[in-house]
């Protein structure tokens, strides 16, 4: 079977890795990224111009196609490739709107009174938005409508002093359209433990993966910028040391509701839908939804998968998707980015990956933001690659990725403490005080 994977960054690399043995595999990809073009048929190219992508999986006789990236998403690339007659995994653009639309998200919430919500208010203009912050006494968060790559939700107590902060922040986002929509969102602030469920889902049934956590500071100890996230953790069992059976299948069962509202709004919702949760001494509340694998947890999941990665792909698009089988291991990804990511000085250096040594340690290698030039593979400002590890533990997994990263030389950077005990246990501890106020 002929499949077409669009998208060049690691969570891509991962998704083609997981296809690579049972398809002929084809890419499109903005640029040369060194794990994608050694197994698969590419071409490069922008991944938005969705004539171009199309017209590619037409003379190409591809059956399946499985988009990465939000971009293409929200501009309706399962849409056009659907017109000639190629079945995707991934929403079309009614339905992703889920993540491209933030505002359409939470309404969904209010209008089928879906549980886990945030109390939310959307704001196109300075005046309503100042009287609302200078009457409310809790802290909040701004998040821009729109997509901005992960980078431009702000939060009151981390990024931003008080709500003073977030006023001028907040009217930032409008002045400047920031994600493509003159208005900005103002949620409340919910403290407790973020974590990730994504799930495959065919429009009417949902298969939930193994949980997931993210750690979108750039620097260890959870501090600095909020970037595209540094890496990741998984457990065995599918769950989290933090996160309760019960409190991920009250999770999923939100999960379950968004998509039967989605349907009814926009058209039945196919590929991989990705909530982002927050624990917190009332449960599981939603923090936001995209409408893809997300980038690092995608690298968690897919190397865990039993089940062939093209069956379920098959199952999505022939609308009879059942259970997904996942090995009962736990994993642990490192991000790999340019020294002072996100500021960066080290944007087209090169540097040197032996992925022989990491292989034979038992990790694995996904490519980010990285192009190959001449057989010599070249940082970008942005992340450069994941390193993925498995084990019968977090613990073992986050030693066998930290060895790992010693095979990556060069002007480069990541979280030393992304999986170890002490920052697990800083998480579990930090819960247990939530639930215990």
């Amino acid at each position: 079977m002929k499949v077409l994977v669009v998208g060049a960054g690691a969570r891509e690399n991962a998704i083609c890795d997981s296809l690579k043995d049972d398809v002929d595999l084809y890419t499109y990809i903005s640029k040369k990224n060194p794990g994608i073009s050694k197994i698969s048929k590419y071409t490069i190219g922008d991944e938005g111009d969705l004539d171009k992508v199309a017209d590619f999986a037409k003379e190409n006789n591809i059956e399946i196609a499985v988009i990465g990236p939000e971009s293409p998403l929200g501009k309706g690339i399962v849409d056009k490739l659907e017109e000639v007659g190629v079945k995707c995994v991934g929403p079309c653009q009614s339905a992703a709107r889920i993540e491209t639309d933030k505002s359409f998200m939470r309404n969904l919430f209010e209008k089928y009174n879906i549980p886990g919500s945030l109390t939310y208010k959307v704001f196109d203009n300075t005046k309503d938005l100042n009287e609302f912050l200078d009457s409310y006494d809790k802290q909040v968060v701004v998040k821009p409508v729109g997509l901005t790559g992960g980078k431009g939700v702000k939060i009151v107590g981390d990024h931003l002093k008080n709500n003073e902060e977030a006023k001028e922040y907040a009217s930032e986002v409008i002045d400047n359209v920031m994600g493509g929509f003159a208005q900005v969102i103002i949620e409340e602030r919910v403290i407790g433990e973020e974590y990730t469920i994504q799930a495959f889902c065919d429009g009417e049934h949902l298969a939930p993966m193994p949980a997931a956590q993210d750690h979108p500071h750039a620097f260890e100890g959870d501090q600095g910028a909020i970037t595209g996230g540094m890496g990741s953790y998984s457990d065995k069992g599918g769950l989290l040391p933090f996160l309760s059976q019960s409190d991920y299948d009250e999770s999923v069962e939100i999960m379950k509701k968004v998509i039967k509202a989605i349907a009814k709004e926009a058209k039945p919702y196919k590929g991989i839908l990705y909530g982002q949760f927050m624990l917190s001494n009332e449960g599981p509340r939603l923090i936001e939804f995209n409408a893809r694998f997300g980038d690092p947890e995608a690298m968690n999941v897919l190397p865990l998968m039993d089940t062939k990665m093209i069956d379920v792909c098959k199952a999505i698009v022939d609308g009879t998707l059942d259970k997904v089988e996942f090995k009962d291991l736990a994993s642990v990804c490192k991000y790999i980015v340019p020294d002072g990511y996100p500021n960066t000085k080290y944007a087209g250096e090169s540097i040197e990956v032996d992925e022989d040594k990491i292989n034979e340690l038992g990790a694995k290698v996904f490519y980010a933001s990285v192009s190959e030039e001449n057989g010599e593979i070249k940082l970008s400002g942005s992340r450069a690659l994941g390193i993925v590890a498995q084990g019968e533990n977090i613990s073992e997994a986050e030693k066998i990725a930290e060895e790992a990263c010693k095979y990556v030389k060069g002007n480069v950077y990541h979280r030393r403490d992304v999986g170890t005990d002490a920052l697990v246990e800083k998480r579990v501890n930090h819960m247990n005080e939530i639930r215990n106020n």
